[in-house]
Order: structure tokens, then C-alpha cells, then sequence
């Protein structure tokens, strides 16, 4: 350990000089003396602990399994799957051995921040930072890729950035006319809280009391808000207060024009979906070499601070240093082994994941690098299609929270780019990862082929569009906000209401359970029968009713289908339900009565009673049944149901279709009887029949 480090041996990391920068005129190197705050080292493990951590994810998630959702503390993870502490100090040496400051070493031992000047970074990593013009703006970046002593190699990964290029937030943002906003403005409705709950279903979760209790959301963040803005959005939609809670990692940044409105989204949709639950924005500074989005993350990471994460930011895959990419990877990862789920936006340029939504023109396919991680939810965004008759879905007037939508709305890809209406690239971000393989638990999902064997984004998605945008107070004002900056936060803040009702546990990585409950019955997913996310300069992807498609992913959700169903503390399964008929028919005399058997068939998590009832009974017909409530164990059981018809006296003849339905725990099943109603037959038996019918036969007197 307190062997000299051999620097003569070098080993290059290749893959770290940002693309943009190769893009931009070199204006030379900065001066030695240039400060260079908080940058991140990865650390690496070793090939053994990378197969077991792999391992040890996977079983997680596997109900059969004894680590099944037995979640790890960060220090836990740490020494089983970070670098040894002998190694760690090393490392930590070497830095401190050219001048660096180190400030941090992470619990789970694969990241340390530290501090120093470009002329450090010159000695240590053989690379200068350079200034550049890329597309008329300046910025710093490294001319090189970084190298390091081989000996140092079996456990340093690389700098996550040596550069200013941020990662990218892009909303769409109107201000409203009025403090006291219309239901709607032309052909757009607001989205309120109370309108989303309608529209995703989950008004009944509220009713059962699950509304986030016992569960935090965190969200990454590099701005300050102002908690009199969610005071005040709060009230305007009728939720109680829940003020958030702010943690500074480092210095404060304070409002940053830009991402404040970011921040602000995020906690205001978040709390709004999961009302009681606790939301923590989690913000850092940025850096001139790194992004405090990157920082942010790692500390909700590496603190455990919370078991659903909301990420809002991205940048293009292709165009992610190698460091960068296996950081994320790896801090997703890290996330899910500590039960937490992570969700993180898919992007606002459609296909065009290498430009933000206000580009005007699209250069390549590509995808969000932070979301194309398989241990982060990718979120893309929907479109609500009312289809030209707004007053099916949306009342006339609002509710005292200001809701007017009336119940689910249709959906198609969001996409308000400027081949669709709109302008710019505007649309939901999709495609397949260049660098990650397609994960088991996507594959064979009709659809998904589309990605060439690679991992396909977005994963889910909900209403993105500025059609129908997102209500918003910020600095005191009134906003509409679209993008999939706000479907990422309240999907984050459904799961969290499936966390709670799984007695506030974290669930880790959810999408082998999303995808593992595709095509279950119920169904909880709204798929995306049509639209694209084709956008100027790059063709994109359709849907087309597939259970996945790269634009939307595997669709929206009925939110209490999906909470209700969630049942990951089980290992029976979803529930079902079934019902199946003695016969198909039946007929019954006016005057009479018939019998038919039904069978109600429960199975996998199913919990309650089974409560049977008939409708479409033709006049004069009524039923009744011998029992009709049942109560079911959570294994499969089955119950046999009697239903009597009977036919009242003159009732008039003829067939009717009546269907009898089976329903509990959120779950129904209906079969169709077809039931014939007959006129009672004429006693003719002291009649002689003739061609004319009954007619008397005379009585022989008696002598």
C-alpha cells in the first residue's frame, strides 16, 4: 500500500473525449492554474463481483428466490462489491499524491469526488482541457483520452466528465392568461392533478387510502425552487400541504433560470400524483468539469435517500463518454440491489435522442444514454385524442380542484413536431440502445423485435403533449408545461403508491415486473394503437396496438389496475378470475322456473370474495341466486353459483341474450346466456284434437 505507484506503465481510457468537442474549433488549452471543482472517479469491480452483483439483482426480483427483495445498504453494497478499503485508499492516494483534494469516497466504495486544477489533471490523467467553439458557443472539454498507471487499471474506471456540456432538460412552457385559470383555452385542456386522476384511474386508490404515506420520491435536481410556489399549486388543486424537503449536495446553486422550472415540475407532479408522500429534491451545482445532475444522483444513490428516484434530464447515448455510460449503469444498478426504482425520462426529440426538442432538424437516431441503462424505467410520452369531440372526455366546467376530464381519454404517440402539426422535433423519445444489449425480460414482447436485439426505450409512458400540458405554478405565476420532463415524475409517483400498499418497501427495478404484467387480466396498460415519433431529419417508430412499440413502450397505465395487481410480496401471481357456464341456454315456462350452474374460478394473488350478478333479463323474467358471494383464498379455488329463473304467469314468449358477471378484487368475468321464455302448453287432455284444434267432446249422459 505505501508502494510508490509506477506512472511509467500507462493504460488509455479510451472512449472519454466528449464528441461535441471533436465537433468544435479548438481555442487552445486553459491555463494550468484553472479550478476544476468536484469531479467524479469511478472505481471499478471486479469481474467476480460484477457476475455476482448481476446475479444477486436478478434474484432479487425472483419470488423464489431467498434474496428475493432482501435490499442492500450502501455500505452493505460497498463491501461486497466495491474495491477493498486497501484499494480504495490507494487510489485515493495517488490523487492526493498530485495535488488533488479528495472530498468524498463513496459508502458503496465505487466513486470518489475530488477537487483540483487543469494543470493536475494535465499530470495525473496525461490529457489538457481545452477551450471551444462549438456552434457559436464557448466551452472547456478534454483534448484527449485520459490515461492512467496500468497498475492503477483493475480498479479505476475514469473520470465520469472532463467537460461543460450539460445534461439536457427541455419543456415546453406557456404562461397562463389570469390568476385563475380557464378548464380550457381553445382546443387544449390543463392537466390538474384531479384531471390525471380521472384520467389514469386513480381516484379509487385514494379512496382506499393509498396515497403515497410511508414512501419518498427523490428528485434529481440543479436548481433551488420556492416552496411558496408548491404551497400555492397545492391549494389551487385541493391537496393537502406537504411542503418538500431540499438537500444541498455541495454548494447551493440556488434558482438557476432553467432548471428551477424543472425542479419545480417535478416536486409539484410528483406530490401531486402521490399526495402523501415524501418528496425530497435532491440538488448540486454544477461544475466546469461536471454536471450536477451526475451528482445529484450518485448522492440519492449512495444515501439510500429514497425507493423511488425521478430523473428529468438526458443526454444523447452516442455521444456519452464510455466513463460516463458505465456510471450510469452502474448507479442504476447499484439502485436497484438497494430496492429502489429509478425513472428516468426518455427525451422531447422523438427519434432524434441527439437533439432537444426545440432543435429545428434531427441528425441521427438515437436515445437517451441515462434511461437506455436495463436497471433504469425509461418514460416516454403520450398524446391525449379526443379525436375532435372534447365533450365526450372533458365537462364544461371545473371542479372546485379545477378537474374537468370525465374518464380515461384515448392516446396516440405524442408527437407536435414540425412533420405533425407542430414545430421543431417536439415528440416522445424512443428507439434501441447502441450499447446495451436486450434484457430477458424484454424479449419476445410482441413488438420489441423492432430493436434488433437491443435494449428498446422507452419502457412506459404517459400524456407528454402540450395538447392537453401540465398546470404549473413558478415564481409565483401561472404555467403550462409539457414533455416527457412531466410523464417521468408521475409515473415515478404511481409506483410509489404500489410501494405503499406493499407496506412501503422499495421494489427495486421494476421492469421485469411491468413487462411480467403486460397482457395480464386485467390488463393495466393503455397500448398506443397509432401516431410516431418520426420528427424532421430522422425517421422514428409507429404504434400500431402492439403490445410495444419504440415510441411509447409497452403504453400508459390504468393506475389502480396496476397498483391493485402489483402483488410483488406474493408469489402466487396476478390474480385471476374466471367464469364458466353449465350450459349455454336455458328455457323456462311462463308460470315456471329453471336452474342453471356457474362456476366462478379464482386463482394466483387473488384476495376477497366473488359476487355474482345477471342483467338483460327480458320482462316478466326475474332470478335469483342460492349464493352470490363467495370468499376465495389466494390459491386457486373455485365456487359453484345456482341461478334461478323464473318466468312470471302470461310472460311474454321469445329468446334474450342475459349476461351473468362475476366481480372481485378488481377483476371481472362475464359470460352470455341465452334464456327462452315459452307460453304454458293447453291441457287438452279431455279435448279431441282435430284440425281446428281443442274442441269438446260430448259427454254420453248417464242412464
Amino acid at each position: 500500500m505505501g508502494t510508490p505507484i509506477d506512472e511509467t506503465h500507462l493504460v488509455t481510457l479510451e472512449g472519454n473525449v466528449p464528441a461535441l468537442a471533436r465537433f468544435g474549433l479548438d481555442a487552445g488549452a486553459v491555463s494550468a492554474a484553472t479550478p476544476l471543482d468536484r469531479m467524479m472517479l469511478v472505481l471499478k469491480s471486479s469481474p467476480a463481483q460484477q457476475a455476482a452483483l448481476d446475479a444477486l439483482v436478478e434474484a432479487q426480483q425472483d419470488p423464489e428466490s431467498p434474496e428475493y427483495h432482501a435490499w442492500l445498504t450502501p455500505a452493505e453494497f460497498g463491501a461486497q462489491f466495491g474495491p477493498s478499503e486497501a484499494q480504495v485508499a490507494q487510489v485515493a492516494g495517488w490523487l492526493a499524491g498530485h495535488g488533488f483534494t479528495v472530498e468524498e469516497i463513496s459508502a458503496g466504495r465505487r466513486l470518489l469526488v475530488f477537487s483540483g486544477t487543469a494543470g493536475e489533471v494535465a499530470s495525473a490523467f496525461h490529457t489538457e482541457l481545452h477551450r471551444y467553439d462549438v456552434g457559436g458557443a464557448a466551452h472547456m472539454a478534454n483534448a484527449g483520452d485520459p490515461e492512467i498507471p496500468a497498475e492503477l487499471a483493475g480498479v479505476v474506471g475514469g473520470v465520469v466528465t472532463l467537460n461543460d456540456f450539460r445534461r439536457s432538460s427541455e419543456m415546453q412552457a406557456r404562461s397562463l392568461a389570469g390568476a385563475e385559470p380557464e378548464y380550457t383555452a381553445g382546443a387544449t385542456h390543463y392537466l390538474f392533478p384531479a384531471d390525471f386522476a380521472t384520467i389514469y384511474d386513480l381516484n379509487s386508490l385514494y379512496g382506499a387510502g393509498l396515497k403515497g404515506s410511508g414512501v419518498a420520491i427523490a428528485i434529481a435536481g440543479r436548481s433551488d425552487i420556492s416552496l411558496s410556489d408548491v404551497a400555492n399549486f397545492r391549494s389551487m388543486a385541493g391537496l393537502t400541504a406537504n411542503a418538500p424537503s431540499v438537500i444541498v449536495d455541495g454548494t447551493d446553486p440556488g434558482l438557476v433560470s432553467g432548471d428551477q422550472s424543472e425542479s419545480t415540475l417535478d416536486v409539484e407532479w410528483s406530490g401531486a400524483v402521490a399526495p402523501a408522500a415524501a418528496i425530497d429534491l435532491v440538488i448540486a451545482k454544477s461544475t466546469g468539469t461536471t454536471d450536477g445532475i451526475d451528482l445529484a444522483a450518485e448522492y440519492i444513490v449512495d444515501h439510500a435517500t429514497a425507493p423511488v428516484v425521478s430523473v428529468s434530464y438526458g443526454s444523447c447515448e452516442q455521444e456519452m463518454g464510455a466513463t460516463e455510460l458505465s456510471f450510469y449503469n452502474g448507479l442504476w444498478e447499484q439502485a436497484a440491489s438497494e430496492g429502489m426504482s429509478v425513472f428516468v425520462s426518455s427525451g422531447d426529440a422523438g427519434a432524434a435522442g441527439c437533439q432537444t426538442g426545440s432543435s429545428a432538424t434531427g441528425t441521427t437516431a438515437a436515445v437517451n444514454g441515462l434511461c437506455s441503462s436495463p436497471y433504469s424505467t425509461c418514460v416516454g410520452g403520450t398524446e391525449l385524442n379526443e379525436g375532435g369531440n372534447a365533450a365526450e372526455y372533458w365537462a364544461g366546467t371545473n371542479s372546485a380542484a379545477y378537474g374537468s376530464a370525465l374518464g380515461y381519454i384515448p392516446e396516440e404517440v405524442w408527437n407536435e413536431s414540425g412533420l405533425d402539426g407542430g414545430s421543431d422535433l417536439w415528440a416522445s423519445g424512443g428507439g434501441a440502445s447502441t450499447v446495451y444489449p436486450q434484457p430477458a425480460w424484454q424479449q419476445g414482447v410482441s413488438g420489441s423485435g423492432a430493436a434488433g436485439g437491443m435494449r428498446a426505450v422507452p419502457d412506459v409512458s404517459l400524456a407528454a403533449a402540450n395538447h392537453d400540458g401540465y398546470f404549473m405554478v413558478e415564481g409565483g405565476g401561472n404555467w403550462i408545461v409539457s414533455g416527457t420532463s412531466a410523464s417521468t415524475p408521475t409515473f415515478a409517483a404511481i409506483i410509489a403508491l404500489a410501494a405503499e400498499k406493499e407496506n412501503g418497501k422499495g421494489q427495486g427495478s421494476v421492469n421485469a415486473r411491468l413487462y411480467a404484467l403486460a397482457g395480464a387480466t386485467p390488463d393495466p396498460f393503455h397500448t398506443t394503437p397509432s401516431g410516431n415519433n418520426t420528427v424532421p431529419g430522422v425517421g422514428g417508430f409507429t404504434a400500431d396496438g402492439a403490445v410495444y412499440n419504440l415510441a411509447t413502450g409497452l403504453g400508459s397505465v390504468d393506475g389502480a389496475v396496476l397498483v391493485n395487481g402489483w402483488n410483488t410480496s406474493s408469489t402466487a401471481g396476478p390474480a385471476t378470475l374466471t367464469l364458466t357456464e353449465a350450459a349455454q341456454s336455458a328455457t323456462v315456462v311462463d308460470g315456471g322456473s329453471v336452474s342453471v350452474q356457474f362456476t366462478s374460478a379464482t386463482g394466483g394473488s387473488f384476495t376477497g370474495s366473488v359476487k355474482m350478478s345477471v342483467s338483460g333479463l327480458p320482462s316478466g323474467v326475474t332470478a335469483t341466486w342460492a349464493t352470490n358471494l363467495f370468499s376465495s383464498s389466494a390459491s386457486t379455488s373455485g365456487n359453484i353459483a345456482s341461478l334461478k329463473l323464473m318466468a312470471a304467469k302470461g310472460a311474454a314468449p321469445g329468446s334474450s341474450s342475459v349476461v351473468v358477471t362475476a366481480t372481485g378484487d378488481g377483476l371481472t368475468a362475464t359470460q352470455t346466456l341465452t334464456v327462452t321464455v315459452t307460453a304454458q302448453a293447453s291441457d287438452c287432455s279431455r279435448f279431441s284434437l282435430l284440425p281446428t284444434g281443442c274442441r269438446s267432446v260430448p259427454r254420453v249422459p248417464s242412464f
